[in-house]
């Protein structure tokens, strides 16, 4: 990890350093998500198309946002986000995502994969975070923890059979 940027923050070299690595964990994974959702929203077809479609324009406005404030609180923190495409390729923990899915359910289980293997990571950062004793980056990946759940909830009702 590169060295941290000099800030006023109160909180400790080793704490702030502990934070800003499972923070661009998160926002690598979160910027891959993103744009697995996103191909997902534009490349469906099949049953249920329109509520799909629908759904996971919101899911992919609402993880950019949040995103957004992954990387801000990393700044914060003085680091610098692992933010450009080329690092996003070649940090993220996410499987790839093919470019040849087309039918809904087959998107719908692919974004359900990653939504589940990104909440367990962001819990694994909500306790190193917390160990760390940087309480405020804990709560910003509770918040997401909470996010995530919710709309993997939401994926996994399309999947649900009799």
């Amino acid at each position: 990890m590169a060295s941290l940027h000099r800030t006023r923050n109160d909180l400790g070299e080793n704490i702030r350093k502990a934070s800003v690595n499972v923070l661009n964990g998160t926002l690598t994974d979160m910027i891959d998500l993103t744009n697995a959702v996103r191909m997902a929203h534009w490349t469906m077809k099949g049953p249920n198309f329109i509520g799909l479609h629908e759904m996971l324009e919101q899911f992919y406005n609402e993880l950019f946002a949040t995103a957004d404030e992954v990387a801000e609180r990393l700044v914060q923190l003085g680091g610098t986000p692992d933010g450009t495409s080329q690092i996003v390729a070649e940090k993220s923990r996410l499987a790839p995502y093919s470019q040849q899915t087309t039918y809904t359910l087959d998107h719908v289980k692919e974004l359900a994969d990653r939504f589940a293997n990104l909440g367990k990571s962001v819990r694994e950062g909500i306790d190193s975070t917390d160990d760390a004793g940087d309480a405020d980056t804990a709560d910003l990946l509770t918040g997401l923890s909470r996010d995530l759940d919710k709309k993997l909830w939401m994926l996994e009702a399309h999947l649900q059979e009799k």
